[in-house]
């Protein structure tokens, strides 16, 4: 059981790393925009890193479903129901992983994500996506430090399991 842990914890700090390079583009699209006149196809560019960085941060939220909790929704609304499990804390399982401002945070971009998939680019909401931008370091700096928190969890969980 330990093992799974460890591993769950170090797929944390991998996809952190990752997920790092996606918010630094995204903001990097997001002033490019800013300073070009043919700005759309840099306003595609951050909708997609923005994209990838809720993606990224599911990805996570799967391993922990599947590899801790045992327990992953498979209903229509399985993202959001993923996203508030995250925010639970499971007795004798594991705290809960997002606080709730966090995981009410995250929410906006679930639902742009959802945007981003089923919309043609051209008609993406500019401002949604400055906004996002705006926001997406904040956010994702309280993310890091809470799933760091979590792994180191998971660490201690193994290390006792071990001796």
């Amino acid at each position: 059981m330990s093992e799974r842990y460890i591993v769950v914890a170090s797929r944390i700090r991998q996809e952190i790393a990752e997920l790092e390079r996606v918010v630094s583009r995204a903001e990097q699209a997001m002033l490019l925009a800013e300073k070009c006149q043919e700005h759309d196809l840099y306003l595609d560019s951050a909708a997609l890193n923005l994209h990838d960085f809720y993606s990224g941060l599911e990805r996570i939220f799967r391993h922990i479903a599947t590899d801790v909790d045992r327990s992953l929704s498979l209903g229509l609304d399985w993202h959001r129901d993923l996203l508030r499990q995250m925010s639970m804390a499971l007795p004798q399982i594991r705290p809960e992983v997002l606080s709730t401002h966090t995981s009410n945070a995250l929410d906006e971009y679930l639902r742009f994500r959802h945007v981003v998939r089923n919309i043609y680019a051209f008609t993406f909401d500019g401002e949604r996506i400055a906004r996002l931008i705006a926001q997406v370091r904040p956010l994702f700096t309280a993310v890091r430090i809470e799933l760091l928190a979590f792994s180191e969890f998971l660490e201690q969980v193994h290390a006792s399991y071990s001796k």
